[in-house]
């Protein structure tokens, strides 16, 4: 008897593979699809009725549309109007993304200060119901986006 002993996210990192590859190819994202190109998943219901499988296909057809749709967009502009768009897009992007290391940094050191000055339990009494948001600040520290 032929075993295959596969770890539990192995089957869902080479159908993330066949995913990327339909995508950057612009065929259509299908269970169908993904199943023909995946080594393992010979069915489309081996996709459609797992849970965290059939999450990543709707992922990955919620992308393909978004990107089909912006293509249908840059199709009825210029080649100029379209590099001068996506640069404006490109700058917002980074200036959002400059904005929310500059807020994140900035609660996070007010946070520690309130701590210093022996305010904390007080603060984490208040957010005692907001324990993701704890944890998110936690992990954003001990990625050095804090000061």
């Amino acid at each position: 008897m032929n075993i295959k002993t596969e770890t539990p996210g192995q089957t869902e990192q080479e159908m993330l593979g066949v995913l990327e590859r339909l995508l950057a190819e612009d065929a259509e994202i299908t269970a169908r699809a993904v199943a023909r190109l995946h080594p393992t998943l010979k069915a489309a219901s081996s996709i459609t009725r797992n849970t965290v499988r059939s999450a990543l296909l709707s992922q990955f057809q919620a992308r393909q549309a978004e990107f089909r749709r912006w293509r249908s967009r840059t199709a009825k502009l210029s080649a100029s109007d379209s590099a001068a768009t996506l640069a404006a897009l490109e700058q917002q992007v980074s200036n959002h993304e400059a904005t929310i290391q500059l807020l994140t940094a900035s609660h996070i050191a007010m946070l520690r200060t309130v701590g210093a000055l022996g305010g904390f339990a007080k603060w984490a009494q208040f957010y005692e119901s907001y324990a993701a948001v704890r944890t998110k600040l936690e992990a954003l520290d001990k990625t050095g986006m804090s000061p």
